[in-house]
């Protein structure tokens, strides 16, 4: 009974307040890179798809879990490339749900022999839905029979449409890479009761491969991202490992999380589990988060002309 009323209650204390929601996040930064960043569509140069999984602090029963899943690819005819993102945030267990479907396009520009440079532009339709049938108000609490009357509280709307826009900037050459991205330019309105904006979400990330031994078959890759949304800030500061088919990744959040990260790739088939332990006041009554992503990539049917492809972490 406790989770029962519980749940609802904190979301219904972010509907009802004039918090501003932000956006749910995934570890494996690169495991996703179109949700990192609309200018990574068409990187690979031929077909990927993209899938991600997270569970967010399973000991609360389920309470954040996300989903995704891309498509990208790099077309001559365009000089760039084209992507979908399809994404969706799941808290208390279908109480409240968040769907996004994004189309996105990024040109390529080449720089000099050895740098380049991508600018991506992100369309998206956004529905937040809510589960009006699991919200418990207490007003509608009998003491000897439970929840038996109606409510007099306000009952906000069983969902809400939109759009939006995002842009992203990305620079890399063979042993470096950076990157820029604005998420939700326009601030859509994603209230279910009066107004409440999105705010807009800048991410700053950059890496290095440092090279062990010839042919990059082994190398470290340093890696520094920075988000902010409104009063939230985040800094992750992290370092893979590659040898072959195996990769290995340990990362840091600010006073929030210390995450570790396997994986395992081929020319076609890139899978990885990264684990974040809780280090902040949470810790010991949150479990942690999980989180695995799966990628595949395609051939291109017939070759396609000679293409730089970035070179940053899997993962």
């Amino acid at each position: 009974m406790t989770k029962r009323i519980c749940l609802p209650l904190l979301l219904l204390m972010v509907i009802f307040s004039d918090l501003k929601a932000q956006d749910p996040q995934f570890t494996q930064f690169y495991a996703n890179p179109l949700y990192l960043n609309p200018a990574f569509a068409g990187t690979a140069r031929c077909p990927r798809v993209c899938m991600n999984y997270r569970n967010q602090w399973p000991n609360l029963s389920g309470t954040y879990v996300t989903y995704s899943a891309s498509y990208d690819m790099h077309i001559n005819a365009l000089a760039g490339g084209l992507g979908v993102l399809a994404t969706t945030d799941d808290q208390a267990r279908g109480t409240l749900k968040t769907t996004n479907l994004s189309l996105i396009y990024s040109y390529l520009a080449p720089i000099t022999r050895e740098f380049s440079m991508k600018f991506g532009i992100q369309a998206t339709y956004l529905q937040k839905a809510l589960d009006r049938n699991k919200l418990n108000f207490g007003d509608m609490i009998d003491p000897r029979r439970g929840f038996v009357w109606n409510t007099q509280e306000a009952i906000p709307a069983n969902n809400k449409q939109n759009v939006d826009f995002s842009a992203g900037l990305l620079g890399y050459s063979k042993h470096y890479f950076f990157g820029f991205a604005a998420n939700h330019i326009n601030q859509p309105d994603e209230g279910l009761l009066g107004q409440s904006k999105l705010p807009t979400k800048f991410t700053g990330h950059a890496g290095a491969i440092i090279p062990l031994e010839k042919g990059n078959e082994s190398y470290l890759s340093p890696n520094i991202l920075f988000q902010a949304q409104q009063k939230f800030m985040q800094l992750n500061i992290g370092l893979y490992y590659v040898k072959g088919a195996f990769v290995a990744g340990l990362w840091y959040r600010n006073a929030d999380a210390v995450i570790a990260l396997v994986g395992f790739q081929n020319s076609f088939f890139k899978f990885g589990y990264s684990y974040d332990v809780t280090i902040s006041k949470l810790a010991g009554n949150t479990a942690g988060s999980h989180e695995i992503s799966l990628q595949m990539q395609f051939e291109c049917k017939p070759k396609r002309k000679k293409y730089r492809t970035i070179s940053c972490p899997s993962f």
